[in-house]
């Protein structure tokens, strides 16, 4: 299987391309970019562009889907459910070094594994409850009135640990530097086993997690338990 990280690396010695923005991940959030392709969608549309409107529109459309998927892929890796197991979410604002909750991927993947009736617990350095309900509210919809119970699916923890700890599964979301110098053997003796790693970010030491004993996935990684030559 293919490395997209090789991929990047590779694309991004065209200079003309560049790599500071070829990094892959579960999608990019945020207040403006989404709304700065929206409104090239709208231009293109009022003049007549409507080969160039659906183009910049499927950006947005497969940035939707990138989200739905990893979702999907944390859900079928778990033996296709995820129904009262335990996952940590680990970094909830859009990009690292900010609380900013605006469109954040996280929030998507949160809300699809509610859905699935997942127990979740989430660990942002800044990111604030209140911030988190009042996005899922005003992007999605969703609330303890409208999903009644949601307020106990969604533990925020006040460390990683204590995220990580009795669950079935952890998945990083955000870039945070903390999350790359974390203890891991305590966080895998503290997890349920099979203990899984869904890497959003690919920010993580996956060989190292391996030998640990994780089971660990990761965007555009090929996975070594299905390709023999890795």
């Amino acid at each position: 299987g293919a490395d997209v990280s090789e991929i990047s690396r590779a694309v991004g010695i065209d200079q003309r391309i560049g790599r500071r923005f070829l990094n892959s991940s579960i999608g990019f959030g945020g207040s403006c970019f989404q709304k700065d392709i929206l409104n090239l969608v709208y231009l293109c549309e009022t003049y007549g562009l409507h080969e160039c409107a659906e183009y910049w529109n499927q950006v947005i459309v497969m940035n939707d889907y990138q989200k739905k998927r990893f979702t999907e892929k944390m859900v079928s890796s778990m033996f296709n459910t995820v129904t009262g197991k335990k996952i940590a979410i680990l970094g909830y604002a859009f990009k690292k070094d900010t609380g900013d909750v605006r469109e954040t991927p996280s929030m998507f993947v949160v809300r699809d594994l509610v859905l699935e009736q997942a127990k979740i617990h989430v660990f942002d350095p800044q990111v604030k409850r209140e911030d988190m309900w009042i996005e899922m509210d005003y992007t999605c919809g969703m609330t303890e009135k409208t999903h009644p119970g949601l307020d106990k699916a969604v533990t925020t923890s006040p460390d990683a640990y204590s995220a990580c700890d009795g669950a079935h599964a952890f998945a990083v979301l955000t870039e945070w530097d903390e999350f790359k110098t974390l203890d891991f053997e305590r966080i895998y003796k503290g997890m349920s086993k099979p203990a899984f790693v869904f890497d959003g970010r690919n920010i993580l030491d996956h060989a190292k997690l391996r030998e640990i004993g994780f089971e660990v996935h990761a965007i555009g990684k090929p996975d070594p338990n299905k390709f023999s030559d890795l």
